[in-house]
């Protein structure tokens, strides 16, 4: 893809049209967004989703993770169908994984810090932050959202997962405020079928109507896929 071709998307795809149709066409570049919910409620697989499409896209990303070792994250990702091991070797996606317990109360300063260094990528990944806020104080957390609204400014996009238990409703509610897209994922069994579900709580400055409740299933080989909510109910 031209230099060209991909500043004329500007939007952090998933590299699925269906599922970006979804969010508006796609998250704004530029823009701070949460992704919120439940354990197991498809967080994880969402932002890979948007990794490996803004890489298919000519995006370079840095990814900060609780979550994974690099090893680890590319297993689950070539699970998907999500091969990010090209992408990797040639440093378009820089992968750092998190010894929160050994950074304790210092986890959250210290992200930000190395977040601010990440200039030469288009595009940063939080996934979790939640071992990072474990004890902190409200005003920390705050403040850790308001420098990253201000790394957005800068030209920076930045994702952060979130666990729903994380922080309190109050919280949660101010957080949302400073973010330009909310996203709240949750699970649910349906039968004997354990369904995720995306709520779009808010795109601002999406290039189309934002669709409020998105149903799907996460599948070996294929990743994310979209079923239609009557199908889920039934």
């Amino acid at each position: 893809m031209s230099e060209n071709e991909r500043l004329e998307k500007e939007v952090v795809s998933t590299g699925n049209l269906e599922i970006d149709n979804k969010i508006g066409g796609g998250i704004p570049l530029g823009s701070l967004t949460l992704i919120e919910g439940h354990s197991h409620s498809g967080k994880s697989v969402l932002a890979q989703q948007m990794i490996w499409g803004s890489l298919q896209d000519g995006y370079k990303i840095s990814l900060f993770t609780t979550e994974n070792t690099v090893k680890s994250l590319i297993k689950q990702m070539q699970s998907l169908n999500l091969d990010v091991l090209d992408f990797l070797l040639l440093r378009k996606l820089k992968v750092y994984p998190m010894e929160v317990a050994r950074l304790k109360e210092e986890a959250i300063g210290t992200l930000l810090r190395a977040m601010k260094c990440e200039t030469d990528s288009d595009m940063v990944f939080v996934d979790s932050l939640t071992p990072c806020i474990i004890a902190t104080p409200v005003d920390e957390i705050l403040g850790y959202f308001e420098e990253c609204k201000r790394l957005c400014s800068d030209g920076m996009t930045i994702i952060v997962i979130l666990h729903s238990h994380a922080v309190t409703q109050e919280l949660l509610v101010r957080i949302q405020s400073l973010c330009d897209a909310h996203l709240r994922l949750r699970s649910e069994e349906v039968g004997d079928r354990l369904i995720k579900t995306m709520e779009v709580a808010k795109v601002r400055g999406a290039s189309k109507r934002t669709g409020n409740i998105v149903s799907f299933e996460i599948e070996p080989g294929w990743g994310m896929r979209i079923i239609p909510i009557s199908r889920a109910r039934g």
